[in-house]
């Protein structure tokens, strides 16, 4: 049998094809998250590297249940391509940023850029796939309304299409 490393490189094969889905600087920023969470750096991400990464971001008790089910979303073992073949296949679903900024143009009537963060919550909670109370809550602190409770929706298109925030 193979010693382990060459092992994980046979099986875990992803297509090179997924760096033309990225920049140079985002493909950069997964390398920097890639190498964060590859606590043990021996080039691949394992049950024990994501039960580092928790309590580094100070959750201790993760169950093996839940970290098994993370590592078997992937095809073998999880190096850096594999890494971003998953978060390509996953942004993948993502609507185009036009598309996202029509649907929250539909509620901008005097078209500001702006939306009242309660009309969203509202329309969150009550319309198609549900958000509960709590995905309310964590949008809202990552993209908190202004003091006159409104929500900038552009910069919110652009952080789910791009990942990150205008300058």
């Amino acid at each position: 049998m193979a010693p382990r490393r060459a092992r994980k490189r046979v099986e875990g094969g992803a297509s090179s094809n997924v760096f033309s889905m990225f920049d140079q600087s985002q493909i950069q920023e997964f390398k920097e998250a890639f190498t964060i969470m590859d606590q043990n750096r021996d080039g691949f991400i394992d049950k024990e590297d994501l039960r580092d990464t928790f309590a580094a971001l100070g959750r201790i008790n993760v169950k093996n249940e839940e970290l098994e089910a993370m590592v078997k979303e992937a095809p073998g073992a999880i190096n850096f391509t594999v890494f971003l073949t998953m978060f390509g296949e996953k942004l993948k679903g993502t609507d185009p940023e036009e598309t996202i900024l029509h649907a929250f143009k539909v509620f901008d009537t005097e078209g500001k850029g702006f939306v009242k963060a309660d009309l969203i919550k509202e329309k969150l909670m009550t319309q198609a796939d549900r958000f509960s109370e709590e995905e309310v809550k964590q949008m809202f602190a990552a993209f908190p309304p202004d003091m006159c409770g409104n929500l900038d929706y552009r910069n919110l298109c652009y952080v789910i299409t791009h990942g990150e925030e205008k300058d």
